[in-house]
């Protein structure tokens, strides 16, 4: 086709140079004849002639040429007017519209972009190779996907006034399914454990849903990698892929794939050494040579072994370490003599420290939280590890880090850190409902990061039918460079218990304390808090039996007591709000000490653990669970208002609020001061949310229930002691949404074994606490 095109264009332009028969001139000026939507620039840019120029019959020609590449016109023809050059021009058809049919797996918006790029938009020149072109580019792109049956039309439309119409249709066919695939020269391994290797699977019940028998050269290509990998990690030095070959059926619709390969034989480690200039301790580098003579090689543990071992040189300064591994291959005993040889180039010293996106936080905040010092020695792990502290502030959505040499210099490096600020607290003004306390209105602010200071400070007042509050909060992590943090707060309190699906007694609190807090490292830490709270009780006709028999023993309704407060925790979570990787523990110790009206102790571990199941942590799975024991000391009464209670979103789901465990006299729920509660989680991509940081969905699975060594009264409801029976599991899934006030959390769940008397409810939603 092309040289057909050539031989007429070359005929076009002897023909009309023939036929003008110009002879040799000096040319004073171009004149342009026939331009309609084409800029006389155009041209000019395009046609190697310019006034004063003495032209010959080869000048016109080549000049010719040239113009006629530039693919704006059909044809051209010069002629001489004195020593005026005359072009007469024909221009190129402009393209008026693009008409797209058939198409579903690439978009319109993608075929556009694609058009243009090759040359074709409305408006522009009609280029009929341009056509062609991106006519059998998509023709490829089918087949890359497996559509091999796919089939790309195109017409052009002529319309007045010099214009067309461009007519792409597009049948796309369908995808080629796997019908086989065969492995061939494989002896050390089974066919089925090869093939379960492959991303390219044959069909099956869940193929509908993941495409895994639908071919592509991609998929392949990635399929063929996963099976060296898979022999190079046992051993198989010589492991080759011969040949692929790729068949289709006659009716396109088909794949039949065999992979030809040769295994070799097993090699194993004959011994491991270091080599290079070491630059930190020996032993520090031969720990982490977990390599034993008379292991089987694997190109896996070598390569963690790498990363392991420039790692360590990265936390003793040396940010760019080389480490190679040089395997020498011993053919006569089959085995390996793997030596690692070390690079560590020059100590390397931090310059400058950087951070970017933060809007709201204040710097000195930031780098508060930093271990690695500007001007310091470079520590990969304590820049990594300020990364991580900064993670689990809970005030960013996103925190990346970049560690950049410094131009001109060899042994300093700029470190950069990259924030995404989020919502951190809550501010609320609002007149709103929940199912367990009703009408709720409330004003007030809780933040973590205190118009960027870093600060804790939370002032809040309620009303709903279960609680009337007024409390003030604040808290200093700083209160010394050291990370010595003080806080104190203050509140009073009118709760409606009855209201709140509990025994039919209300509450006046009020109280305030100070507490410190003392950094272990950079995961434990230590609090310690004193203060004073004072409860009224107020009773009713319908109050049950247990309460004025506590009131009646203890001789009051009023109690002020000293409350001590310690709490110890250890977090390794990878982030402060919807953590992906890690575990957290804590355990937390309320008492009244001597000199107090009750005396009594309730303490609380709480822990939880986090697994991703991918590279990306979209998929994780999550474990936690709290255990809570109170008691009194002497001959005091356990007080029943500072029991544990279960159901609900934070304890077992599906089950209404507090409803679970020991019931009063009567028949209301009375709490316990024993707490089991657990929860198993799979936490998975949000459908249609790219951003995973602010959007949490999973299934779960919840178990738990409070119980009471005492009863007080005795009553049928109430059973003293751990009863496995009494267990509450509920199934179900969960959404939860970090809003610009604060998480809102809902839940679907389904009691799996509620018993006749259990308040069940399947949908419970809160804002301001997240799964």
């Amino acid at each position: 086709m092309k040289l057909r095109l050539g031989l007429v264009f070359s005929l076009i332009c002897w023909g009309t140079l023939a036929h003008a028969a110009i002879s040799p001139f000096t040319v004073s000026d171009i004149r342009l004849e026939g331009l309609q939507r084409v800029e006389p620039g155009t041209v000019f840019r395009n046609f190697p002639i310019a006034t004063g120029d003495l032209i010959t019959e080869y000048e016109l020609t080549r000049a010719t040429r040239e113009l006629f590449g530039s693919g704006y016109f059909d044809d051209i023809e010069l002629f001489r007017d004195g020593d005026v050059l005359v072009v007469k021009l024909r221009e190129r058809p402009a393209v008026s519209l693009i008409r797209l049919d058939g198409n579903k797996v690439i978009k319109d918006e993608a075929l556009i972009d694609g058009l243009k790029q090759s040359g074709l938009q409305e408006g522009e020149v009609f280029k009929r190779a341009a056509l062609d072109r991106i006519q059998l580019d998509l023709q490829r792109l089918y087949v890359a996907q497996g559509r091999y049956g796919a089939g790309v039309e195109t017409e052009v439309e002529e319309l007045p006034g010099n214009r067309v119409a461009l007519n792409i249709d597009i049948n796309e066919g369908q995808v080629a399914s796997i019908r086989h695939i065969n492995v061939v020269g494989n002896e050390a391994f089974g066919d089925e454990d090869l093939t379960q290797l492959f991303e390219l699977q044959l069909p099956g019940f869940w193929s509908f849903i993941t495409d895994s028998d639908r071919y592509s050269r991609e998929k392949l290509s990635g399929d063929l990698e996963r099976l060296r990998s898979w022999y190079l990690d046992r051993g198989y030095i010589n492991f080759a892929i011969d040949s692929t070959q790729v068949s289709i059926s006659p009716d396109r619709q088909h794949v039949y794939i065999t992979v030809n390969i040769t295994e070799g034989e097993q090699f194993r480690i004959r011994d491991v050494d270091l080599a290079g200039s070491l630059a930190v301790p020996q032993n520090a580098l031969e720990a982490e040579l977990k390599i034993e003579p008379g292991a089987v090689f694997s190109r896996r543990e070598m390569t963690e072994t790498q990363e392991r071992l420039q790692r360590v040189l990265g936390d003793g300064g040396y940010m760019f370490a080389n480490v190679s591994p040089v395997p020498t291959v011993h053919e006569d005993d089959n085995t390996v003599s793997l030596r690692y040889f070390v690079e560590p180039g020059q100590r390397t010293y931090v310059r400058r420290i950087l951070i970017k996106g933060n809007t709201t936080t204040a710097d000195e905040v930031l780098r508060q939280q930093l271990t690695q010092m500007e001007a310091a020695i470079a520590s990969a792990e304590k820049i990594e590890q300020s990364k991580q502290r900064l993670s689990r502030t809970g005030y960013f959505k996103n925190v990346d880090v970049e560690t950049r040499p410094v131009p001109g210099t060899s042994d300093q490096v700029d470190v950069e850190y990259s924030i995404e600020e989020q919502p951190s607290g809550q501010f609320t003004a609002a007149v709103g409902f929940s199912q367990s306390a009703g009408i709720i209105f409330q004003l007030g602010v809780q933040q973590d990061n205190f118009f960027g200071t870093g600060k804790r400070v939370g002032f809040n007042f309620s009303n709903s039918d279960t609680l009337t509050e007024y409390s003030f909060n604040y808290t200093d992590p700083f209160y010394t460079v050291d990370g010595v943090s003080r806080g104190f707060d203050v509140f009073y309190r009118e709760r409606d218990y009855d209201e709140d699906d509990v025994s039919s007694y209300t509450t006046d609190e009020y109280g305030a304390g100070v507490n410190f807090g003392y950094p272990i490292n950079d995961y434990q830490r230590l609090s310690f808090g004193l203060g004073f709270e004072s409860i009224s009780l107020n009773t009713f006709g319908s109050t049950a039996q247990e309460v004025t028999d506590f009131i009646a023993e203890e001789g009051d309704d009023t109690y002020l007591d000293w409350v001590m407060k310690a709490s110890w925790s250890d977090n390794h979570l990878n982030r402060g709000l919807f953590p992906t990787r890690g575990y957290s523990q804590s355990l937390s110790l309320e008492a009244a000490v001597p000199g107090s009206d009750l005396g009594y102790f309730k303490s609380l571990y709480r822990g939880e653990y986090y697994l991703p199941l991918n590279g990306t942590e979209t998929w994780v799975v999550s474990a936690g669970g709290r255990l809570g024991y109170g008691d009194s000391f002497g001959d005091n009464n356990y007080p029943f208002f500072k029991n544990y209670y279960a159901g609900g979103l934070r304890t077992v789901r599906g089950f209404k609020n507090n409803s679970l465990g020991p019931r009063d006299s009567n028949d209301d729920a009375f709490g316990g001061n024993m707490l089991a509660v657990g929860s198993l989680e799979l936490i998975f991509p949000t459908p249609f949310i790219d951003d995973n940081t602010s959007w949490r969905t999973l299934a779960f699975f919840d178990a738990g229930n409070v119980f009471t060594t005492d009863c007080l009264v005795e009553s049928s409801d109430c059973t003293e002691g751990v009863e496995l029976d009494q267990i509450r599991y509920a199934a179900g899934v969960g959404l939860s949404w970090l809003t610009p006030v604060g998480p809102l959390s809902i839940s679907l769940a389904m009691p799996l074994n509620d018993k006749k008397d259990d308040e069940t409810e399947v949908f419970q939603f809160s804002l301001g606490q997240s799964f």
